[in-house]
């Protein structure tokens, strides 16, 4: 419960915050009103209880405050009184009936605040009033879950003790050992496993605590577990390994830790990617790729689409892993199910630098890819002109077209970029030539709309009137496409 400032409360908030129970009788003597809401539905003995004065809290419950009144996240003053971990508070109240069930917006009871802040002795005044301690909240979470997932031993010890499911699971199937083990608690880690916990329990993703743990960086409870023998290699829904999501998120400590202990630096997802494959597209991965690289991980294995581990730092542009995959053996113009190497890959993402230490290391240019499309195709129709200049300074012949007769001008003019579509011009590309159907870069740019390439290629001399095998010139592809674009218009 924050108060910005004080002296902007009304007098009774005021009074409560300063402790003064004098002021407080004065002021409802004067018919101040007791049960007076703030902006957030807020009652002073909201704040009462936020404070933990039992004192306050008793006195304006004497005074006809409303026991279970409810904010505008339905938290009640007993909520309140067990965040602030007052157990003379929370006492004052039970005695005056305040509803130990109440939920918040959230679902969850007095309990679940007392487990999340680690107020043990306001959930022993509590607990012995409860039909059951395994009350869950919206996300499915039990006080064991939240006292777990904050780390609270000795809360987790205390539900134990008074019946708490150890088992419990949330809506996504997670366990307290999974929450605790994502969050790094050992201590909790221990005590679970000690009451029964089951070490390799899986929520609806099938990740394992040893998952969870890998996935965070936390490298002691990854250690606990692989002292306790779980299986290092158990694949998630996804067929994802603890190595695999550890290289995904950069947690080198945990993945070094791993292959130590045997992890297969080789085992494929469900779509036959590697753990190699995460770190290679991994932001954080660096560290990761060296280390599975240097224990024996296939630098050219690839996923079921044909995807190399050199694939994916061309999606993603890690610059210095293309380099150390390139100087481990990496298939330099390896192609996926569609064709495209590495170095498609860079030029349809624009990453220069990328595609500069491909062509250093003798990357082919004039491989075709998707389309029959090459590096400049894709370049130019995703508009990176400063990718098409280094391409073209390989001296790739810029008319060469693709499998459906397109040259990289007709790329340039789909995808809208007018710079491209200028340097291409410079280059000598020819602004008139015409696809398999007809079409010439001016058609491209007409279906677009893009005003500014139709502009330049006008200005260069390009045959307005051109036709394609179907007779239509540019104009009627311009036609065409304002016609469409009104529809969408009018159907919005």
């Amino acid at each position: 419960m924050a108060v910005l400032k004080l002296a902007d409360q009304p007098p009774l908030i005021q009074a409560i915050f300063c402790g003064d129970p004098e002021e407080i009788r004065m002021l409802i003597y004067k018919s101040e009103d007791i049960n007076a809401l703030d902006a957030e539905k807020r009652t002073p003995l909201h704040a009462a209880a936020f404070l933990g004065d039992a004192e306050i809290t008793e006195l304006l419950i004497l005074s006809g405050a409303r026991v279970n009144a409810k904010d505008n996240m339905w938290l009640t003053p007993l909520h309140r009184a067990v965040a602030s971990r007052s157990e003379d508070a929370v006492r004052v109240l039970i005695r005056h009936s305040a509803d130990v069930n109440a939920r918040d917006k959230n679902w969850q009871t007095p309990l679940h605040v007392a487990a999340a802040n680690n107020a043990i002795r306001c959930a022993e005044v509590i607990i012995p009033l409860l039909s059951s301690v395994n009350v869950s909240d919206r996300g499915g979470r039990t006080a064991l879950h939240h006292a777990a997932l904050n780390g609270h031993t000795e809360m987790v010890s205390l539900l134990l003790a008074k019946g708490a499911n150890i088992n419990a699971f949330d809506k996504k199937d997670g366990r307290a050992l999974h929450w605790a083990a994502f969050m790094g608690h050992l201590d909790v880690v221990c005590l679970l496993l000690s009451q029964g916990a089951e070490v390799s329990c899986k929520d609806k993703r099938g990740y394992t605590p040893l998952h969870a743990a890998a996935a965070r960086g936390e490298i002691t409870v990854v250690k606990h577990l692989l002292n306790l023998a779980v299986e290092i290699d158990e694949p998630n829904a996804f067929g994802n390994t603890a190595l695999h999501v550890a290289c995904f998120n950069g947690q080198d400590a945990v993945v070094s830790e791993l292959i130590d202990y045997g992890a297969n630096v080789s085992q494929s997802n469900n779509k036959g990617f590697t753990p190699l494959h995460f770190a290679a597209a991994s932001t954080h991965g660096a560290l990761c790729l060296e280390f599975l690289v240097n224990n024996g991980a296939d630098v050219n294995v690839q996923s079921r689409d044909g995807k190399s581990p050199l694939h994916m730092t061309a999606v993603h542009g890690r610059f210095t892993r293309s380099q150390t995959l390139i100087q481990n053996g990496g298939e330099i113009d390896s192609m996926d199910k569609d064709g495209n190497t590495p170095l498609h890959v860079a030029a349809r993402y624009g990453h220069e630098l990328l595609i500069n230490t491909l062509i250093t290391s003798g990357a082919d240019c004039t491989r075709r890819g998707i389309h029959g499309m090459f590096p400049l195709h894709l370049a130019a129709l995703n508009a990176h002109s400063d990718c098409c200049r280094k391409l073209l300074s390989s001296g790739f012949q810029i008319d060469t077209p693709d499998s459906l007769g397109r040259t990289c001008l007709h790329a340039a003019a789909a995808g809208g970029n007018v710079d491209c579509v200028k340097l291409l011009l410079s280059s000598g590309g020819e602004h008139n030539k015409a696809d398999k159907c007809g079409r010439t870069p001016l058609h491209y740019a007409a279906a677009s709309r893009h005003y500014q390439c139709l502009e330049t290629l006008v200005a260069c001399g390009t045959d307005i009137n051109a036709t394609d095998q179907w007779g239509r010139s540019a104009l009627h592809y311009a036609a065409a496409s304002d016609l469409d674009r009104r529809r969408r218009v009018a159907l919005e």
